[in-house]
């Protein structure tokens, strides 16, 4: 492959991005207390709720890859912080669901909000069909990615 090709420079563009973003991530959790892993849950779990997904632990621990001690020990963690509340579900009374706290929202947009708003204001530069393209893009590379995760 032709590291010089432009579709490499995409892929190095988009390494660079992930980067980035963890990097972001990771003073993101220094400055809070948290572990990489304990971000990575709060994302989780805040997609789970826009997508209408009830989370459980079990379906944390299989996002995040941990077995059900580690699982339990993070979210133990992150309901101490005050970030993640466990409920019980009112469709079957024996499964546990777990919420973002209001509080774990409020601190990730004042850290990441800026950079959001300028992905936002980056975004609305292009036209409707070049963002469809890039959303397509981006989900056949998230779907790879898991794909690789999976092997």
């Amino acid at each position: 492959m032709d590291d010089q090709s432009p579709v490499m420079g995409v892929v190095h563009l988009l390494r660079a991005v992930t980067v980035e973003f963890d990097l972001l991530g990771a003073e993101f959790a220094a400055r809070h207390g948290l572990h990489p892993t304990d971000v990575r849950a709060l994302i989780h779990l805040l997609d789970a709720a826009r997508s209408g997904t009830r989370a459980t632990p079990g379906w944390l621990g299989e996002q995040l890859r941990l077995n059900s001690a580690g699982t339990t020990a993070l979210v133990d963690r992150l309901e101490r912080l005050g970030l993640v509340r466990r409920s019980r579900d009112t469709v079957d009374r024996r499964r546990v669901l777990l919420e973002v706290e209001e509080k774990a929202t409020e601190l990730g947009w004042a850290f990441f909000g800026p950079v959001i708003g300028e992905m936002v204001a980056a975004a609305e530069g292009f036209e409707a069909g070049e963002l469809e393209t890039v959303r397509r893009f981006l989900v056949s590379v998230l779907e790879s990615a898991g794909r690789a995760r999976s092997l």
